[in-house]
């Protein structure tokens, strides 16, 4: 036979011929017949038994932690809605009743329709279970309530689950969860409201759920608080069934609620009546049959949505209804997860046994790491990395050098129009001596450089502690995925690693430091360069002096200078006598500041590809074996240890898989046992 259904949402109307019922070939169920004190049961396809026995078996395994969500019917309902009173009815037992919440953790209630000479009610919670009786069942509920979610008056969203063998109940499992209440009274948490509303939508968000609306004739239906959180997770009723209680105490207008249906109830409505004092179960239903048959307004309601019966048969169908939608997926998910899953825990690392398995496990990732090294730093590919920049390093780094060099470039000492000849005329008058007049001394130039180069001093050392903190991160995220299955060896040579890194920055800002002292020690270059800019800035230098000195008016405030630009010459004009001297001074630095800087952007970047190429060829490895070895390093055989990490996966996912193969083996005894074949 195959699991199949038909589903149509309709609103609750007087007459049957204008609602459409949910037809089903899972099970036979009646129509509504007339109300009698006869059992609430239905001709409930004996099939469905087992279909329930595996989804609850499904439950107690928590499969819900797979990610995947049972069919489930929830009920939900302001405080006070009379939830308590209805379940009573269905189930044919007393629950806890009294001021405040009365449920204060998720009552998962399983109907089980048995022919026995008593009842048997057994209670489920805390990986334990605990037998009472009908007499006794209300205080059981309690005392298992104040074990779970403490002796105040608190709620707790582990559930507590009843088990109803009776004869004459429906075959019917349901949640009830705690009545929504805004109101905290004395011992409950500020936040209760908060609380209670995180259950409830836990429970009613997934697809899977139908929801058990329980709502009191007694209010407006539109400001029922339970109304309002169904609503925004089933916007057009299609999961949700109303509970009309109290209908004996509010019949003004009642039809017309259940008729307009303006809160949009797709899976129609039913109305009940309280069972009141201590009337029987059986005088409750008979009463519940006088007030509908002749109540002057009750009576007008059609009989296909009033009574508990009734109630009991829409519920039988709701649940046949998600069970037949929902199987089929169920099954298909867990195979989908176990699959997974389990290919996953075959996929993790095998346990080290021996040295020899261990050093081969070593020599592996140090060669993988090397390889991956290599290709990031060394020829840019980035083929294990094609959507993290960071790791794009050939490219990274040529961004840093780019921004150090015109960082270089555009700093105070590279302004050659700033203070125009000004610093060299003051250099110059301090460096006068006895001798031969036009010579160039030679300390003023090198006063000039060593000034220059001093102000610059700190931005090579700057760059090369930037390359370094990065190259850092990124051998050390390399490290790490590389040996991230094997704890020990993962501290160990992010450890090598961190140690290595703050060599080799040693030694670079060690050589910047060279190459700048270098720079102010001496003034040398062969690079032709350097004169063809001379020779091209002192050919300016005639008609240069003539505009600054002109003795004619207007007498020009700013002269242009080819390959520096407009220079403010105002203040030049009060040293006539030292301007050629200044000028062929400040030539001959501007020619040789640019060899200047290109030495200390291309020698820095030759010495840190140097260093790059003997890390990743020579260094790292050296420097990991040197740590693991050493006596803190614990030696080879500490790759024996898994990691925290791994361990912890592994037996998630053994675990996981456990559960899986269990729910698969479940559901698969019962779909041979009823015939249903995806």
């Amino acid at each position: 036979m195959v699991l199949t259904s038909k589903r149509t949402a309709t609103k609750a109307t007087v007459n049957n011929n204008q609602r459409d019922e949910s037809s089903l070939s899972l099970v036979h169920v009646e129509q509504a017949q007339p109300l009698s004190v006869a059992p609430i049961i239905s001709s409930y396809n004996e099939k469905i038994r087992p279909v329930l026995d595996a989804l609850e078996n499904l439950r107690r395994l928590n499969i819900a932690k797979e990610g995947i969500q049972l069919p489930t019917i929830v009920v939900v309902g302001d405080q006070s809605s009379g939830k308590s009173s209805v379940l009573e009815s269905l189930a044919g037992i007393s629950l806890p009743r009294g001021q405040g919440i009365c449920t204060r953790v998720p009552l998962v209630m399983r109907l089980q329709n048995h022919p026995l000479p008593q009842p048997e009610l057994l209670l489920e919670f805390n990986g334990k279970t605990v037998f009472t009786d009908e007499a006794h069942v209300s205080d059981a509920i309690n005392i298992a309530t104040e074990e779970i979610a403490g002796s105040a008056k608190g709620i707790s969203n582990t559930p507590l689950t009843l088990v109803v063998k009776k004869n004459g109940v429906p075959d019917l499992t349901m949640v009830d969860l705690p009545g929504i209440t805004r109101v905290p009274v004395h011992g409950q948490p500020d936040n209760i409201y908060d609380q209670i509303k995180d259950i409830i939508m836990e429970y009613i968000t997934p697809e899977e759920s139908i929801i058990l609306n329980v709502l009191s004739a007694t209010v407006d239906f539109t400001t029922c608080e339970s109304i309002r959180m169904s609503q925004t997770v089933d916007k057009t009723g299609l999961r949700t069934l109303a509970v009309v209680t109290k209908a004996d105490k509010s019949p003004e207008g009642l039809l017309e609620k259940v008729t307009a249906d303006d809160v949009n109830i797709g899976l129609g409505y039913v109305c009940v009546r309280n069972r009141i004092g201590d009337e029987s179960y059986e005088e409750a239903r008979l009463e519940e049959q006088k007030l509908f048959e002749s109540h002057s307004l009750l009576s007008k309601i059609d009989k296909s949505i009033v009574g508990i019966p009734v109630l009991a048969q829409k519920l039988v169908q709701v649940q046949a209804m998600i069970i037949s939608k929902t199987l089929p997926e169920i099954i298909k998910k867990i195979n989908e997860k176990l699959a997974s899953n389990a290919n996953e825990l075959e996929n993790l690392p095998a346990n080290l046994s021996s040295v020899a398995d261990a050093m081969t496990a070593f020599m592996h990732i140090l060669g993988l790491s090397r390889d991956s090294l290599k290709k990031i730093l060394l020829t840019g590919d980035f083929d294990e990395y094609p959507e993290d920049k960071h790791m794009h390093c050939t490219a990274r780094l040529v961004e840093m050098l780019n921004l150090y060099a015109s960082d270089l470039e555009n700093c105070d000492e590279s302004d050659a129009k700033k203070n125009f000849l000004m610093e060299e005329i003051k250099v110059l008058e301090e460096a006068k001596w006895i001798g031969l007049p036009n010579f160039m001394p030679r300390t003023a130039f090198l006063t000039l450089l060593q000034r220059k180069v001093k102000g610059i001093s700190y931005m090579p050392v700057n760059f090369v502690d930037n390359v370094w903190d990065y190259l850092e991160s990124v051998v050390i995220s390399v490290l790490n995925h590389h040996s991230s299955n094997y704890y020990q060896l993962q501290v160990s040579t992010r450890r090598a690693g961190e140690k290595l890194i703050a060599k080799k920055k040693k030694n670079s800002v060690q050589h910047v430091l060279e190459a700048v002292e270098m720079e102010k020690l001496t003034d040398y270059t062969c690079n032709p360069e350097y004169l063809l800019e001379y020779n091209r800035l002192i050919a300016q230098q005639e008609t240069f002096l003539k505009e600054v000195l002109r003795t004619d008016e207007p007498k020009p405030t700013h002269v242009k200078l080819e390959g520096v630009g407009e220079i403010d010459v105002m203040n030049l004009r009060n040293y006539p006598h030292v301007l050629s001297q200044a000028f062929d001074l400040k030539a001959r630095m501007i020619a040789y500041w640019k060899i200047v800087l290109r030495r200390l952007i291309d020698s820095i970047a030759l010495h840190l590809m140097l260093s790059i190429n003997e890390l990743i060829n020579i260094d790292l490895q050296k420097e990991i074996c040197n740590d693991l070895l050493s006596p803190g390093g614990g030696g080879i055989e500490r790759l024996l240890e898994e990691s925290p990490s791994i361990s912890g996966k592994r037996e998630k996912l053994s675990r996981s898989v456990k559960v899986l193969r269990e729910s698969k083996e479940t559901v698969a005894r019962i779909m041979d046992r009823i015939g249903i074949y995806d």
